[in-house]
């Protein structure tokens, strides 16, 4: 890879992420709740960006975090209750409600496994330790039970117009259902990604060697 070609990651993923908010931002129904959605993305771009250098991660994990920006940016289009495909999901299976929202779930869970992988295996001393995937699991489990607490403040600060941003559906038990969507997202992701993780952070390892 050239130096020149390593440099453009960054850029190239910056791009992308500022388009995908972009077209959100013109289609979306609800600004409030649009900024609700994304604030994530908002987040994430600028550490991404400035931490690229001294920190870049796995190619697996910029695509993986691009798939899932688009689900939080189509959730910000919509609103989670009124994605497209989570009615078509709804029709197919005859279900009760618009479970888009538990693709936004799933993907919390499954992606911040393999950042979490990633960092852990980079920065601590558990390397492939039997420990290793129990931390991964409980973290990310951490991370949805905040993110609900999150969604629960906004509740009570927003009252009513927070509805979009919740995605309920007047589901009593939405907040449980959402940290088990996570978590099977977690279990999944390190069952069938840690081996393709694993080659690249190899790769990764033998570049920055060089």
């Amino acid at each position: 890879m050239t130096t020149s070609r390593k440099k453009s990651y960054p850029f190239i993923f910056s791009i992308i992420t500022v388009i995908i908010l972009i077209i959100s931002y013109i289609f979306c129904v609800d600004t409030f709740t649009w900024f609700l959605e994304v604030f994530p993305i908002i987040i994430a771009l600028p550490i991404l960006f400035f931490t690229y250098n001294t920190f870049p991660l796995t190619r697996l994990l910029y695509i993986l975090l691009i798939v899932h920006f688009i689900i939080l940016a189509i959730g910000g289009i919509y609103t989670y209750a009124k994605v497209p495909l989570g009615f078509w999901i709804q029709d197919l299976f005859n279900q009760s409600r618009n479970n888009y929202d538990k693709i936004g779930h799933f993907a919390q869970g499954f992606i911040p496994a393999l950042l979490t992988r990633e960092l852990l295996l980079r920065t601590s001393p558990l390397k492939q330790s039997k420990w290793l995937a129990f931390i991964i699991v409980s973290i990310c489990l951490a991370i949805s039970a905040m993110y609900e607490i999150i969604e629960w403040w906004t509740a009570e600060l927003q009252g009513a117009t927070a509805e979009a941003f919740l995605g309920t559906q007047g589901y009593e038990w939405d907040a449980q259902s959402d940290m088990f969507t996570a978590l099977c997202g977690t279990i999944v992701a390190l069952i069938t990604l840690s081996k393709i993780h694993n080659k690249q952070l190899n790769t990764l390892y033998y570049k920055h060697q060089k």
